[in-house]
């Protein structure tokens, strides 16, 4: 993942657009965050520890992560209560199908480590709902 180079990022009450560039596609992304700063970040970090723990236990796949970061909008929070050893975030986002997924995650090295991803809960799709009828984008 790579910033394309006439790059526009504008913050504003935590809201930013981004434009990247990913095998020569330039996606427009809004993202409305609290933390962490998505410049910095290079791609993912997947290995067998990880790569496939999800899938196995909640039926998602590691591009179905991925695709969440690529696509408007999404929310990330910092998740300060699981957060002993490194800093942890959570994401609410959708898929290219719209599925709605709950992604825990960590930064590595400008990188990022999924944790954990799972389908989104009733009360977390209410307040992902609600956040998006909120943002424009």
């Amino acid at each position: 993942m790579e910033r394309a180079r006439d790059s526009r990022a504008k913050a504003k009450s935590g809201t930013w657009n981004i434009d990247l560039t990913f095998n020569g596609i330039v996606y427009i992304i809004h993202i409305h965050m609290n933390e962490p700063n998505f410049f910095s970040i290079t791609g993912f970090d997947w290995n067998s520890g990880n790569l496939d723990k999800n899938l196995e236990k909640h039926g998602v796949s590691s591009w179905e992560c991925e695709e969440v970061f690529f696509n408007a909008p999404f929310f990330t929070y910092s998740d300060d209560r699981h957060s002993s050893g490194e800093k942890r975030y959570y994401v609410l986002g959708e898929t290219n199908a719209q599925r709605r997924l709950f992604i825990v995650f960590t930064i590595r090295r400008s990188l990022i480590r999924v944790i954990s991803a799972r389908d989104m809960s009733t009360r977390e799709r209410k307040t992902y709902e609600n956040l998006k009828e909120k943002t424009e984008f």
